[in-house]
């Protein structure tokens, strides 16, 4: 009995992750509770102009998520407030699920330093890219 009830919930445990796992088709979507929701609305229409970019694509989830990293770190140093990331919309994945852009929303809730983020427009790369706005560090 012990090993079926550590069965089932192992199931449920992994049924709760699928079922938080974004598709390829879901926009990306995040701000702080004390960030406007007129400010998502602007990054969502692209009114913020990128001053990087970082394009993930054709990286390994662990090779996607320290170049990441790196970059958000070297934004925060170099005191940028809007940076873009191409993660690519997922397409392609061997298991259906857009590993980096899953991979890009874990990483970008976690950040204390990431004020708020959005999918890019269409013209900037729309569910294949994200755009996001960062705390400016005051010199």
């Amino acid at each position: 009995m012990a090993a079926r009830d550590d069965a089932d919930a192992l199931g449920e445990f992994r049924r709760s992750i699928v079922a938080d796992m974004l598709e390829s088709g879901d926009a990306l979507s995040f701000r702080r509770d004390n960030v406007p929701s007129r400010v998502l609305q602007r990054l969502r229409r692209g009114d913020y102009a990128a001053q990087e970019e970082l394009d993930l694509h054709h990286s390994g989830a662990v090779e996607a998520e320290a170049m990441l990293r790196a970059f958000l770190n070297d934004a925060k140093r170099a005191g940028l407030g809007c940076i873009r990331i191409v993660h690519g919309k997922g397409l392609h994945s061997d298991s259906g699920i857009p590993v980096l852009k899953n991979l890009v929303d874990r990483v970008l809730r976690q950040r204390a330093d990431v004020l708020a983020f959005h999918s890019a427009p269409p013209a900037q790369g729309g569910h294949g890219a994200v755009l996001v706005l960062l705390l400016r560090h005051r010199r």
